[in-house]
């Protein structure tokens, strides 16, 4: 399902014209955005949480040229579904 389709969605089901509906949309996934560029994470009951999971400096080795190569820790968004959601998809 692409945002588009989440659009006509929306708009058919709530009688929203689908301007209103894709600046909202839009702003919800830039809204979500914003907050973990920030270090913030967003909760959302009974649908999930977008997170922020710190990865720890580690060693890898790039096997083309053997040789190893130092990865710096750094931040990676993450989202976990709630409980009700995977429920629902099981």
């Amino acid at each position: 399902m692409t945002k588009a389709d989440i659009v006509n969605e929306i708009a058919k089901t709530t009688g929203i014209d689908k301007v209103t509906v894709l600046t909202t949309v839009e702003a919800f996934m830039e809204t979500v955005k914003d907050s973990l560029a920030k270090n913030e994470n967003v909760y959302l009951r009974g649908f999930g949480s977008f997170i922020i999971k710190e990865r720890a400096e580690k060693t890898a080795r790039n096997i083309s040229k053997n040789t190893t190569i130092i990865i710096p820790a750094h931040n990676i968004p993450s989202f976990k579904p709630a409980k009700t959601f995977v429920n629902v998809v099981k």
